[in-house]
């Protein structure tokens, strides 16, 4: 295993292969952008435009190539699978966990887009005439289409991986763990170290683009609350310099108390907002229009996603689609990542589903409040400066909305405080990735490492602005998508392996053996199921059951083993009450059983004419079978020796059965595949 993965003091997790040659290119580029900002700004953009023109189409293949895996996994057999042990639990509430992934992923660029969008797209649409019907209801199909499925299936697809490869097989949390079935061990050498790298600065320029876009809205703001505070660069690297300082206070407070708290801060802001838009805006066309867009939306999808305007080229697919696409890409090792870190114990088809649906219906109804609020005050109301002020600043769109809503300023101030949390969250949450990313994949690291990348996102920020605003930021986003897109391809391929692992495992299960729950156990076993069924033994019980039939049971079985030249090892850990026999065979079978002591509470029909007033009468332990793949949530007390022994030996049976079917074209070794289960199982 990996150095950085392993280690267990802070002071040890920087990996310097992956540290240094990113900040060396970070240092490089803010040097050379800081010594000549129109040289810069003209690089930029050359390569904004070669990028576009050349590889446009590699960027919406990709994008469709995530969604349709990501739904194909989700809603196969293996979207059964846990992101963690069998027995694994989720984390965090479905309430909790929504508000972090959607703060991280993309908060700030709703209030951005939300109605600077469906404007644009209305007086400059990319087919048709402008400023008609028409023109309207294409800007919305466009804003859903660009803050979609597709966006959260790419985020969802590193997200997947991420938490598969960790919390399934004990691999670091880290972006090569996802090529680990392609190229072995590999993945903790030069491959692997690059692989972190191209992460790293991708989720660099894409938190440098967001936190330009967010200080633009907040310098407009400030502006519209207080005019004399002007419109530039200045004010803007001002803020930068100001709220990165907030992202540092939370970034050092940790996960749970910095950022899962400003998450929740953020919904519960975010949800007042469209609450207030919604009631005194236009409140029956919203709801028509949501339901007619969603429908729209899910009708062209297909012709959008492979649409480039071959025959129609402009700069319009570049300044938009692949934009949106490419940073949402450089984005996804840090949303990607953050997710899986807030996912565990989650199934597949949860994570998918929780991950992509629900925030793409909470995106649709955003852009129909704000953006058909916007459409409808300039179509029927005649609101036509909205269209002029939003063309010359996209940043002032949302305020220039509250302008003929009432309690505007209040609403603005509100506005404001929003996109600070919003920044800061993305900052903190970004910082706390990428110094993962840097640490190989270390859990526990040190404060001035997160304090160093929160400001260092701060530093890229506020130089790329004064190389040329929102195009430098662009330009480094989209180029910046391009080597990761590949990574990204690389990793779906590798999961896609280890999942036919796991199908393997899975048919070893269910295929040609004994159950345990068949005849052949013995005479009695039905019996003593039945007693089991009914009666709930205490701690002392199933600790004496556990110290003697079972610890005979797994030494008979040992003894035996070693005469047939396996070797076997009993293992015992008195607290918590527990015994594991280990089996290997060479270097290609390394079997463990494990029966250990858990605790549960009473259930209702338990007794239910007696009161339990104290806390040990409200429970009872049970003797659980516990593999390599977590806990297998059966209980054997009260089953003697010949049963468990039948078990064991029924279980060994389905594992070599899982190594006889497994292709031995794989190249994960599957002694090590053992070892990381083993591990996934135990954290």
């Amino acid at each position: 295993m990996n150095e950085a993965h392993t280690a267990g003091t802070p002071s040890s997790t920087v990996l310097l292969p992956v540290f240094i040659p990113a900040v060396v290119v970070i240092v490089l580029l803010v040097i050379g952008t800081i010594s000549s900002p129109d040289l810069a700004g003209q690089l930029f953009s050359s390569s904004l435009a070669w990028i576009t023109s050349t590889f446009g189409w590699f960027y919406m293949l990709s994008v469709a190539f995530f969604l349709v895996f990501i739904v194909v996994v989700a809603f196969s057999n293996w979207g059964n699978i846990k992101l963690g042990p069998d027995h694994a639990d989720p984390q965090y509430s479905f309430p909790a966990w929504f508000a972090m992934l959607f703060s991280a992923g993309y908060g700030i660029a709703l209030l951005f887009f939300g109605v600077a969008e469906p404007v644009l797209h209305y007086s400059a649409p990319p087919a048709g005439a402008p400023e008609t019907v028409n023109a309207a209801r294409q800007a919305m199909q466009i804003a859903f289409f660009h803050w979609g499925f597709h966006i959260w299936a790419i985020y969802g697809l590193v997200g997947l991986v991420l938490a598969y490869f960790a919390f399934r097989h004990g691999l670091p949390l880290s972006i090569r763990s996802a090529l680990y079935p392609l190229i072995g061990n590999r993945i903790y050498g030069p491959i692997g170290h690059a692989v972190d790298v191209f992460a790293i600065l991708g989720t660099m320029f894409g938190i440098a683009t967001t936190l330009g876009l967010s200080v633009a809205q907040i310098n407009a703001g400030i502006n519209y609350l207080w005019p004399q505070v002007p419109v530039s660069v200045t004010v803007q690297i001002i803020a930068i310099v100001a709220i990165t300082a907030l992202a540092i206070f939370s970034v050092v407070a940790g996960m749970d108390k910095g950022v899962k708290r400003l998450s929740i801060l953020n919904m519960v802001l975010a949800v007042a907002l469209m609450l207030f838009v919604f009631s005194v805006g236009p409140t029956v066309h919203i709801l028509e229009s949501f339901l007619q867009n969603t429908g729209s939306y899910l009708n062209h999808i297909v012709e959008r996603t492979f649409n480039l305007q071959a025959y129609t080229r402009s700069d319009w697919i570049g300044n938009w689609t692949l934009f949106i696409f490419g940073w949402t890409i450089a984005w996804a090792p840090f949303v990607g990542l953050f997710i899986a870190k807030i996912s565990r114990g989650r199934t597949i088809r949860q994570f998918v589903v929780g991950v992509m649906f629900v925030p793409t219906l909470f995106t649709f109804m955003w852009f129909s409040i704000f953006g058909d609020t916007a459409l409808h005050l300039i179509m029927n109301e005649g609101y036509h400066t909205l269209i002029d002020q939003v063309q010359a600043d996209h940043a002032v769109a949302l305020f220039k909305l509250f302008e003929v809503l009432p309690f505007s300023s209040l609403v603005s101030f509100l506005t404001v405080i929003l996109i600070v949390t919003f920044f800061v969250t993305s900052s903190d949450s970004g910082s706390l990735v990428i110094d993962s990313l840097a640490s190989g994949g270390a859990a526990i690291t040190p404060i001035w490492q997160r304090v160093f990348w929160a400001s260092s996102e701060g530093a890229v920020a506020a130089t790329l602005l004064l190389a040329g605003g929102l195009g430098a930021l662009q330009t480094m986003t989209i180029a910046s998508a391009l080597p990761f897109s590949l990574i990204m391809i690389a990793a779906a391929i590798g999961m896609w392996r280890a999942l036919v692992i796991e199908g393997h495992h899975h048919t070893s299960l269910t295929t040609g053996v004994t159950s345990r729950l068949s005849g052949g156990n013995g005479r009695g076993l039905w019996r003593r199921r039945l007693a089991g069924l009914v009666t709930f033994p205490d701690r002392g019980e199933v600790e004496t059951f556990i110290s003697t039939t079972v610890r005979k049971a797994m030494w008979r079985v040992q003894r035996e083993l070693d005469k047939q030249g396996w070797h076997a090892t009993l293992h015992e850990d008195e607290a918590p009450a527990r015994l594991w026999l280990e089996v290997t065979k060479d270097e290609a079978v390394d079997f463990i059983y494990e029966i250990r002591l858990l605790e549960h509470s009473l259930p209702h029909y338990a007794f239910p004419e007696m009161a339990h007033n104290s806390a040990d009468s409200a429970h009872y332990c049970r003797a659980e079978v516990f593999l390599r793949r977590g806990g297998q949530s059966y209980d054997v007390y009260g089953f003697d020796q010949h049963d468990i022994i039948t078990d064991i030996l029924d279980q060994l049976e389905k594992h070599l059965h899982f190594l006889h079917i497994s292709p031995a074209s794989l190249p994960w070794n599957m002694a090590e595949h053992d070892d990381m289960l083993r591990a996934a199982s135990e954290s």
